[in-house]
């Protein structure tokens, strides 16, 4: 990781932003993106308790996805089709991998919402880590194609090779990375991990019109 440009990057941040987090156009933003109420809304519908229902489960999934801001209303779309039209067996397999993913295995969890979704073509990054983020703001992360291909480009983090198609392995290194950054920079840019995100992606785009 070039620490000299990830210090540049937050310069430029609190050079445009001096209050960071706390910048009223910055509030309005997360205000939108709600995440909070998204919190809790999916730590009751994926509390453990429920996943012998895999019907409530997918259907729970739909609503999470289909209240998010940050998933585009093309694949909302395509995910509820997708869902409606899985027989009994496929919503079983689909609500015993989001449990993995969720509560227990997750790199079989992920290997199985990837092979389930890509059946319908729905195998993204953004359909992949929303609700595991939800679920754990300060320790997941949402992942979201363009924003991930600018970090590892920008901060030259020579051990990650962004891959449209979702997979653990990647996530694995891509949250040890931003982990890392955590840790090196103040903590009202790190308090939650979209914060963290969300200020690398802003001060790239700063600092790349520059």
């Amino acid at each position: 990781m070039n620490i000299e440009k990830l210090k540049d990057l937050e310069a430029e941040f609190f050079d445009e932003y001096p209050k960071a987090f706390e910048d009223e156009r910055l509030l309005k933003i997360m205000k939108k993106f709600n995440p909070s109420k998204l919190e809790e809304l999916s730590k009751d519908y994926f509390h453990k308790d429920n996943f012998s229902q895999p019907d409530v489960v997918c259907g729970n999934f739909i609503k999470i996805v289909s209240k998010s801001v940050v998933v585009s209303f093309y694949d909302k779309m395509k995910l509820k089709d997708a869902i409606k039209d899985m027989g009994l067996y496929e919503k079983d397999m689909f609500s015993i991998a989001l449990y993995d993913l969720l509560h227990g295995n997750k790199k079989e969890g992920y290997a199985s919402l990837v092979e389930i979704l890509s059946q319908y073509s729905l195998a993204k990054w953004t359909l992949i880590s929303l609700v595991p983020y939800y679920m754990n703001r300060k320790e997941e992360y949402f992942i979201k194609p363009t924003t991930a291909k600018n970090i590892i480009s920008y901060l030259e983090l020579k051990d990650l090779k962004y891959k449209p198609k979702p997979s653990f392995e990647f996530y694995k290194g891509f949250k040890k990375a931003l982990d890392e950054i955590k840790e090196n920079v103040p903590k009202n840019l790190s308090e939650e991990n979209i914060c963290l995100t969300a200020f690398l992606r802003l001060a790239i785009d700063i600092c790349e019109v520059e």
